[in-house]
């Protein structure tokens, strides 16, 4: 059996040249598209209606959409009781869209038993630009000694969407994770969306969801579509988060 045609758009094809996904076929394995182009308006589009681009260098752009989609509900989110006590001790500082280019670098850079990475000099300069519109937002985490680990991804409306995450330190991600879950909690986010399932992200809360129940809840949580602003203006103490006190802001 042959598998079924993939969409192919052009850079010339506006970002509606995308289908349903939820006409995409089984068969697909979640693979939407090909083509086009990482410009804003296309990847905004995109991410609203529960597509986005993953491939390598070297391949065409490829847009995904998998079924079921991984998600993590922020209220959901759970750490275990070791972690907590590393937590409790530890020194971390979150700080949010004050290193951004630095986060997408350590995300992209090679790490043991996984050489390359699909965040290509392309996607690098495509995510910059819509943290410069803040739309890309990064979670940080610092000790004395400087940058340690984070995450980054997109907020539309009261959702947000996970791309990519790396740590230098023991916890630093589940550090930046945790924290992002506590100020999308505090703003009535409604998911932050893991894209694909993995051993990591459902040990800490991620539950799989149908696509087109993912799409129904995509729908009223990018409405209205704007971009969220509301981000802690100063560094939050992990141990302060974890112990459930009201975070303060460090110097």
């Amino acid at each position: 059996m042959h598998p079924p045609p993939i969409r192919i758009i052009s850079a010339n094809d506006p970002p509606e040249a995308f289908p349903d996904i939820n006409s995409v076929p089984a068969e697909a394995a979640g693979l939407v598209a090909a083509g086009g182009d990482l410009s804003t308006r296309r990847l905004l589009y995109a991410y609203r209606h529960g597509i986005f681009p993953w491939y390598e260098q070297g391949q065409p752009t490829l847009w995904w959409s998998p079924d079921p989609r991984c998600v993590l509900y922020p209220e959901a989110m759970h750490i275990s009781r070791s972690t907590r006590r590393f937590f409790r001790k530890s020194d971390y500082r979150i700080r949010f869209n004050s290193a951004f280019s630095e986060v997408i670098a350590g995300c992209a850079a090679d790490r043991p038993g996984s050489p390359g990475t699909w965040i290509t000099p392309e996607m690098t300069r495509a995510y910059q630009r819509l943290h410069e519109l803040q739309w890309a937002h990064s979670i940080e985490v610092w000790t004395t000694s400087g940058l340690v680990g984070g995450l980054y991804g997109l907020a539309i409306g009261r959702m947000f969407f996970g791309e990519s995450m790396y740590c230098r330190e023991s916890n630093a991600s589940k550090a930046a994770l945790f924290a992002l879950c506590h100020v999308l909690q505090e703003n009535d986010f409604l998911m932050f969306d893991c894209q694909v399932e993995s051993p990591h992200v459902l040990t800490q809360g991620a539950t799989l969801v149908p696509r087109q129940h993912f799409a129904e809840q995509l729908a009223v949580a990018c409405n209205p579509g704007a971009p969220f602003t509301n981000w802690p203006e100063e560094a939050l103490n992990i141990s302060d988060l974890v112990r459930g006190r009201p975070p303060h802001a460090l110097q």
